[in-house]
């Protein structure tokens, strides 16, 4: 069975003030501990993954305790393996530990190679510092290397992001996650009168991003993910195509047949580290009991530049014909259909909320029989 593994690990060296996902201060201790935990969830589901994700937080701040990790985890040959880190958590020491631990690829939070633009988010390392973080992993053997850029920041503009692909494809690396900046409430963010670039602007970034990234050979195969080729990123492909991956940690989500049952289970974990840390097994929260219906087929699937094929509508009792009446609700440079299916433009991505609704809710037409 391919079976994906995400491992939370919640700890940083600072929150950056536009980030709502769960995270605490980095303490050695704490982070021990918190390992322990890890390490004795992973022996109660004796699973054997061909993708491993650390994320968080920022796992390479627990580098020692994420090669401890690695040690006892069971994974196949050619098994992918992401650490999630950030420019100023990477040394020699620590890029080596984690390759000789079987960690193969890496996910580095650069955000922008713009120094304004990173001081207006509140990031802690420079634009050279970033440059020296990608440099030092490709010295020290990694051969899969992705970075984090945000758009839509304070100050940014189209050019602005331009030059900052130019010096990343420079780099060499090999995958780019192009995150638009949304304002969550509850961060520093929210509370602060910050100036950001209207809908409009935010509009032409993301589609001179685009642009830029194919001009330099890395393909759109998500609405935020480029890749060289054969670098697309299997572990959240898992996520968009719907395959089974199992969450261990603080607010780590599953999709995984927990039971035993026909399918599996949408569940996840409380975002409380004690509770994590003291529990022979982690309490999970169970989401979604039933098998996958088709809203939330179609949801993850028309992400990817590849869509949703008609075949695939047919096994939840679409015909071609209804899906090509819900398709017509659409503005026509929005979607790009062949005979086998159906996918969203670069520009539909702009607005894919709005289009997937469209083609995942409104009332069929005509079933299989």
């Amino acid at each position: 069975m391919s079976l994906g593994l995400y491992v939370h690990i919640p700890f940083c060296l600072q929150k950056c003030p536009y980030c709502d996902f769960f995270s605490v201060p980095y303490d050695s201790r704490a982070s021990y501990s918190y390992a322990d935990a890890v390490i004795r969830n992973a022996e109660y589901y004796k699973e054997r993954f061909d993708t491993i994700y650390f994320g968080g937080g920022t796992p390479s701040a627990a580098w020692w305790d994420v090669c401890r990790i690695m040690g006892k985890l069971m994974f196949t040959d050619g098994a992918e393996i992401t650490v999630e880190a950030n420019p100023n958590t990477l040394t020699q020491e620590s890029l080596l530990s984690l390759k000789n631990s079987g960690v193969n690829r890496l996910s580095i939070g650069v955000q922008s190679f713009s120094n304004g633009e990173l001081r207006a988010l509140g990031r802690t390392h420079t634009s050279e510092d970033a440059t020296s973080s990608v440099k030092l992993a490709l010295e020290c053997g990694f051969k899969n290397i992705s970075v984090d850029l945000m758009l839509g920041l304070s100050g940014q503009t189209p050019d602005s992001v331009r030059r900052s692909i130019k010096v990343l494809a420079g780099l060499g690396v090999h995958h780019v996650s192009a995150y638009m900046l949304k304002i969550e409430p509850k961060t520093p963010f929210a509370s602060m009168n910050l100036k950001f670039p209207d809908e409009n602007t935010t509009a032409q970034i993301y589609l001179a991003a685009a642009a830029e990234f194919e001009k330099h050979g890395f393909v759109q195969y998500e609405i935020s993910n480029f890749a060289k080729e054969g670098c697309e990123c299997r572990h959240n492909l898992k996520y968009w195509r719907s395959g089974e991956y199992l969450g261990i940690g603080t607010a780590a989500h599953s999709f995984y047949n927990s039971d035993g049952s026909s399918c599996p289970q949408r569940f996840f974990v409380m975002s409380d580290i004690r509770e994590f840390v003291k529990s022979n097994i982690q309490n999970i929260i169970v989401t979604e009991k039933e098998e996958i219906n088709f809203e939330n087929y179609a949801m993850l699937k028309l992400r990817l530049s590849e869509g949703l094929t008609f075949a695939e509508c047919e096994k939840f009792g679409l015909r071609k014909e209804a899906m090509m009446k819900r398709c017509k609700l659409v503005p026509p440079d929005y979607l790009k259909i062949t005979d086998t299916g159906i996918a969203i433009t670069r520009e539909g991505f702009l607005v894919s909320n709005q289009i997937i609704r469209k083609l995942t809710t409104e009332p069929v037409v005509q079933t299989v029989e």
